[in-house]
């Protein structure tokens, strides 16, 4: 199967060697994403509640690129610094999802690139 690059400018561009989302037939790749403003390439970090919501902002506008929605996500990982933000977490997603929700994987880790505190990748199974 052919692999297509998907980009969009409503979401940040790649800070490395990777693309935002690679689709695979039907099944798009989304890389992690944190809360980088697309506009203006700086982190949001105002709040835990303003930086989750631009990372599943970034998240919206790439699964969107790819001619997908939220509904149609399958599966999600979410690295963060510190678990205290997790019922934030929850409640923020909970926005932005209906039930059935996607399988996810919550992991606590050490560090994230340009100081995040929360970064979220997922995988989407288009119609």
């Amino acid at each position: 199967m052919a692999r297509e690059i998907i980009a969009t400018p409503n979401a940040p561009k790649a800070i490395g060697t990777y693309s935002q989302a690679v689709k695979v037939g039907k099944t798009v790749y989304v890389s992690g994403q944190i809360a980088l403003d697309p506009a203006t390439g700086e982190m949001v970090q105002t709040s835990i509640d303003a930086e989750i919501r631009r990372v599943f902002d970034n998240l919206k506008a790439i699964v969107g690129a790819a001619g997908g929605n939220f509904s149609q996500v399958t599966r999600a990982t979410v690295f963060i610094l510190d678990f205290g933000v997790f019922p934030t977490l929850n409640k923020i997603m909970a926005e932005y999802f209906a039930e059935p929700y996607p399988s996810r994987v919550t992991v606590q880790v050490s560090a994230l690139p340009k100081n995040a505190n929360v970064e979220i990748d997922c995988i989407v199974e288009l119609d």
